[in-house]
């Protein structure tokens, strides 16, 4: 894992988020866009090197929907950069830790993603994050 790629927030309003984040980071939303497969909208921000993502269910039985129902707005998951994430989810299997989905799922801002499991991670959901096209073996 190279560094942390974003540490993703889950909002029940993306419009009162993204206007509260602009305001507390000095810093305007450079992305928003719909991942219909997981029925969530995300608007991005840019703070120095690091990224925010916020997170708003579009489906009331989406995991972010559910998130929100059961903890309230806040911290949903952080994600970290790799260069091969077909190979770090192997990597990962073999230490033991439990993966959410068994291949990468085409995410929000040009990424493919998986997610580890939080139980096997101290109750942290970790995404992994590949850009597209950076794969040596692609």
């Amino acid at each position: 894992m190279n560094k942390i790629e974003h540490i993703g927030i889950a909002v029940s309003n993306l419009e009162a988020a993204i206007n509260n984040y602009e305001k507390l980071l000095n810093t305007p939303v450079y992305k928003t866009e719909e991942i219909v497969s997981e029925s969530v909208k995300t608007a991005f921000l840019q703070c120095g090197p690091n990224k925010v993502e916020l997170l708003e269910a579009t489906a009331a039985d989406s995991a972010i929907a559910k998130f929100i129902d059961k903890k309230g707005d806040g911290i949903h998951h952080i994600a970290f950069e790799v260069v091969d994430i077909i190979a770090e989810m192997q990597r990962l299997k073999n230490e033991g830790f439990v993966l959410l989905n068994d291949a990468p799922k085409l995410g929000a801002d040009n990424k493919l993603v998986c997610f580890v499991h939080p139980k096997t991670a101290n109750g942290v959901l970790i995404e992994l994050c590949q850009s597209i096209g950076t794969n040596p073996s692609e």
